[in-house]
């Protein structure tokens, strides 16, 4: 359901970059929700806070948190009780950083993610949708030159870009804040943006590269 409070921001992948998103939060409005657009985990050195923060907003009815291909894995790898399930897990760095205890207790609350958000003429989710129109977190050229427009405009993370681009009715905002690029805040009811630098891991991609960015796995 959309808010009823003011507008809203659909915030970009923010893989574990906690100062950067207190630094985006604290200059968005107050009253206005926030939709986190999957792939909260990962990555960044500051994944529990991260997490912590964005489901502290989720409870007191700040903010949505999607699930976005990242969490979907962490939570098949917390379901999988085989040996493969365990070595996926230990390969996953939430599950490095957090520990088997505490992803234990996390494990309920990320296998409830929604995969969508949908406001008046927009509609938010991780990647895009397949072409019966589920959800689909994995989806990228497919997805980009074949939408129908039935969901209005669509705005998603999943693909790293050096800056938000919109095709056709598609908004992207993954900006790559862990490769050394930015957070990126977007508001579907006034096509504003806001933005912050991202923190870039040892292994960060040059934010001035394009090419660079846009090939960095997901």
């Amino acid at each position: 359901m959309a808010s009823q409070r003011g507008h809203h921001w659909v915030i970009g992948d923010v893989h574990g970059c906690h100062e950067a998103l207190l630094c985006l939060i604290s200059v968005l409005p107050a009253g206005d929700h926030l939709v986190f657009c999957g792939d909260v985990i990962n990555r960044g050195p500051g994944i529990a806070a991260c997490i912590n923060l964005v489901w502290g907003l989720v409870d007191s009815g700040r903010a949505t948190w999607l699930r976005g291909n990242h969490e979907q894995r962490l939570v098949e790898g917390l379901q999988d009780v085989s040996a493969a399930g365990r070595h996926d897990l230990l390969a996953i760095e939430t599950y490095r950083q957090l520990g088997d205890t505490l992803m234990r207790e996390w494990q309920q609350r990320l296998s409830t993610l929604p995969l969508v958000y949908s406001g008046e003429g927009w509609v938010a989710t991780h990647a895009g949708f397949d072409q019966q129109g589920q959800p689909d977190l994995n989806v990228r050229e497919r997805f980009w030159e074949s939408y129908d427009g039935r969901y209005g405009t669509v705005v998603v993370g999943h693909t790293p870009r050096p800056g938000v681009e919109q095709h056709g009715q598609i908004v992207m905002i993954d900006t790559g804040a862990v490769y050394g690029g930015l957070l990126t805040a977007f508001c579907p009811e006034t096509q504003a943006i806001v933005q912050v630098n991202g923190q870039p891991t040892d292994t960060a991609r040059p934010a001035n590269s394009p090419e660079l960015i846009a090939e960095v796995p997901c």
